[in-house]
């Protein structure tokens, strides 16, 4: 099973709550990628240089490079294709929905209002990080 994680979603794995649960339960498994790209990983770069970001890391003990460098540990990165453009109201969502046309992933995990309430991009489900556990819980 191939899934794209939202930045929205491997930022609150990395620091908080239910995606760090999915993390967990793809790590258990040898059947999931992570599948990312350029743009959803400077996302999330940028992201952990903001200082909120920054002052949770400390509240840890790691750094934001530390972080990453294992996130890259284990996804896949692609080159997006261009698709069509599908969301409809924030365009700067486009790249997620790149992402997952071209890694040919089974889901899309966001926590994205403007994601989830499409259900689905270009023929990839959207769903929800607790939906994604469920479904990793159901496959294999």
């Amino acid at each position: 099973m191939r899934i794209v994680l939202d930045t929205n979603v491997v930022l609150s794995a990395l620091l908080w709550g239910m995606p760090y649960q999915l993390l967990e339960a793809i790590r258990q498994r040898n059947d999931v990628q992570v599948c990312s790209s350029a743009a959803l990983a400077g996302e999330l770069a940028e992201v952990l240089g903001r200082p909120f970001a920054i002052e949770r890391l400390a509240l840890i003990g790691r750094s934001a490079r530390a972080v990453l460098a294992d996130y890259f540990d284990v996804i896949d990165m692609v080159e997006p294709v261009e698709v069509a453009r599908v969301v409809p109201r924030d365009a700067d969502d486009h790249h997620v929905i790149t992402a997952e046309v071209t890694a040919q992933a089974h889901f899309n995990v966001s926590g994205d209002l403007d994601l989830l309430s499409m259900g689905s991009g270009q023929g990839v489900s959207i769903v929800t990080a607790a939906m994604a556990v469920m479904a990793s819980g159901n496959e294999g």
